[in-house]
Formats: C-alpha cells, structure tokens, sequence
C-alpha cells in the first residue's frame, strides 16, 4: 500500500475514533483537546512497548466517566489525576501476573460471572446523567439519538462505524439553526494552541483515597482489554497474545494511562472500533493506527477544534448519551450470553445480584474520611463473593 493511502486510511480510522475520544472529556470535565493528544501519544506508546506489532488504537474509556465525576466531587481533578496513576498500577501488575502465572490466574479472579454485572453497572450507573442532560432540550437530544440509530441500523461500511460522529454534528447543526450555540469561544480561540491542561501544567495532586477508589473500576477495562487482543489478532490473522505477549499488550496500555493522567487526560483503553473498521476496509498495517495516532495530535493543538468541540449544546451529548450507556450495559448483558453463565445456578444468581444491588442501590461503605461506593465497591464485592462461594459441584457422568 502506498503512502499515501495508508495516510487517507489512518485520517479515516481516526475518524471512527474521534466521536468516542473527544466526548469523554467533554462529559467529565476534562480538555477534549488534552483527550486527543493523550490518546495519540498513549497510541504510541503502546505500539513502542508491543514492538510495533498490533494494530491497536488507544482512546478514552468510558468505563471511568462516572467514577471521574464522582471523584472530582471529593477530590477535586487533580486528586483524580492522581486516582488514575492507580488506573496504570493495576494493569502493570496485571502484566506481571500474565507473565508470571498465564491468564488462567485472572479467569480464576474475574470470570464473566463477576465482569458482566461490573459492566452492566458502568451503563446503568450513568443513565440519570444522560437523562438529566437530555431534558435540558428533547427535541435537540431525539435529533441526536435518531440519527445515531438509522446510522448503526442502515449505515454501511465506514459510515457504520461513526454513529457518534453523525449524531453530534445532526444535533450541533440543529442547534445552530435555533440559535443554541454560543460561538463566542470559537472566535476567541487561537487557531493553534497547546491542549488547555498541557499548556497549563499541573501534576497530579496524591493521596490514597482517590487512588483506592479508581483502582477496582480498573477491573472491567483490564478484562475488556484481552478480548481486544483476542479480537485483534482474529482480525489481523496473528496470534499477539503469544507475540509479543499479552503481557506486553497490557504493559502498554498501563504506561498509556499513566502518560494520560500526567498530562490531564482521562485513561485509555484499546478501541473495538477501530478494530472493526480495519475488519471492514482489510487494511490491518500498524502504521496506518500510528498515522491515526500522529492526526490526533495534530488535531489536538488546532484551538478552534477545541473550542468547536466545547460548544456542543448539553442536550445533544445527552442524546448520545442515552444511546451509549444503555449499549454499555447491554454489552455486559451479552459478556454473561457469550460466556453461557448459567443464571439458573444459585451460586451465580448471589454473585450477579448483590454486585447489581449494592451498585445500582448506591451502597458504601466509610472509613474515617474515606468512603468507596459505586462501581469500585461493587467490584470488589463480585470478586469476594465469587472467590468465598464454593463452586458448583458438576454432576458426575454414569459408568
């Protein structure tokens, strides 16, 4: 392949990307600009440490929107920077594990039993958010959602892949037309300008609280992680579990997030999307995912695209919203289906049920100043649970 199509390529996988990137930041608070470049460097990264291998493209996790929200509440953003260098801690010591124990060891801590509710819990936590920001305007909200369904139901090829995409720019422009958007911030803005938490630097402010509460929502994208592998080197006709090594794979996305939580961006995780748009175009060279990665960067000190992606109505994200966190947990919904865990079984009702309950009801517990709640303390409930409960004896075969 030529240069120059690999470069048309890489914009494009971009593309596929850039929706889900740059709306992360935007709900938690965060420089969707710092999101971009965070995401492209943490790209490269992971591509350094995997030996330019796969074919990977890394960005903004939505498992860490609401834990980001809540945690900047008690902590403030910085504290929460520092809460995300937990994020890195854990997948470093997972990849010390892989490489010690195999992954046998993690299906033993986090079967599906466990990650399944986790990930139903990371959709469902959030559905108040999407509704709160929806009813600021119904109708710009339903102009986002509806275009983001016809498109996931009749798009084709490339154009299926960017659902998010076309149902903010649907909104934004139906904003526009009623006189919902304020550009005064487009036109202040400077047509070049380093990403806002970049340019004005802050390191991460630490303390344990904010550390322990992120480090068990890490659980849920660790695991989303080695399926991504799984599917990646499906796509890609290579084993990279074995070459260059789960290990290595989850070494690089670990150094991704700390990078990310140094500059003020949120963590990042590999993206599916991108994986399928490679599944669709059979373009599958990782130099293609690092010109990707080399356009986000690029795109992340062009300051009007900041200021731009900051204007976006609240109603239009919400309607998004309403679309992407309900696909969230029904993804958890089908980690259970795929992995036929038998919900007849008492053994995994209890686990399924009390990490439900306690998430959804918002149990927490409180240590003198600190308090875990959410989808942390759920997380490490599930895993209790599965570890205390004694497994299901099966039934012996007749001679």
């Amino acid at each position: 392949m030529s240069t120059g199509r690999k470069t048309i390529v890489g914009v494009q996988f971009l593309f596929v990307a850039f929706g889900a990137t740059v709306l992360v930041p935007l709900l938690v608070g965060l420089d969707p600009a710092t999101a971009l470049f965070t995401a492209g460097l943490g790209t490269f990264i992971f591509h350094l440490v995997t030996k330019g291998k796969v074919p990977i493209f890394l960005g903004s996790s939505f498992a860490f929107i609401a834990p980001i929200i809540q945690a900047s509440k008690q902590w403030g953003m910085a504290g929460t920077l520092a809460g995300i260098v937990g994020v890195s801690l854990v997948y470093f010591i997972t990849s010390a594990l892989i490489k010690w124990q195999g992954k046998k060891f993690l299906d033993r801590i986090f079967p599906p039993v466990v990650i399944g509710p986790i990930i139903i819990l990371i959709g469902l936590s959030l559905s108040s958010s999407a509704v709160d920001m929806a009813k600021e305007n119904w109708a710009l909200a339903f102009i986002s959602l509806i275009t983001a369904i016809c498109i996931l139901s009749l798009g084709k090829g490339m154009l299926k892949l960017v659902p998010i995409v076309c149902g903010i720019a649907a909104g934004y422009i139906a904003a526009i037309c009623i006189g919902a958007v304020d550009f005064s911030g487009i036109e202040k803005a400077a047509w070049f300008a380093l990403p806002g938490s970049i340019a004005h630097f802050h390191l991460p402010e630490f303390s344990w609280q904010p550390i322990v509460f992120m480090i068990p929502v890490a659980i849920a994208p660790v695991i989303e992680h080695i399926g991504d592998i799984y599917v990646v080197s499906s796509v890609a006709g290579k084993d990279f579990v074995k070459d260059p090594g789960l290990h290595r794979t989850m070494l690089g996305d670990g150094i991704a997030c700390l990078a990310a939580a140094f500059l003020g961006g949120p963590p990042v995780t590999t993206y599916s999307e991108v994986t399928g748009a490679m599944q669709i175009t059979k373009v599958k060279d990782p130099m293609v995912i690092r010109i990707a990665a080399g356009t986000a960067i690029v795109f992340s000190v062009i300051g009007k695209l900041s200021a731009l992606l900051q204007s976006i109505p609240r109603a239009v994200l919400g309607g998004i919203m309403l679309l992407l966190f309900g696909s969230i947990a029904s993804i958890g919904v089908q980690n259970l289906i795929q992995h036929k865990v038998n919900l007849s079984e008492t053994r995994n009702i209890i686990i399924v049920s009390v990490t439900l309950t306690m998430g959804i009801g918002g149990a927490a517990l409180q240590f003198g100043n600190f308090t875990m709640s959410g989808i942390g303390l759920s997380a490490i409930i599930g895993v209790v649970t599965n570890l205390l409960l004694p497994q299901t004896k099966k039934p012996e075969k007749e001679a």
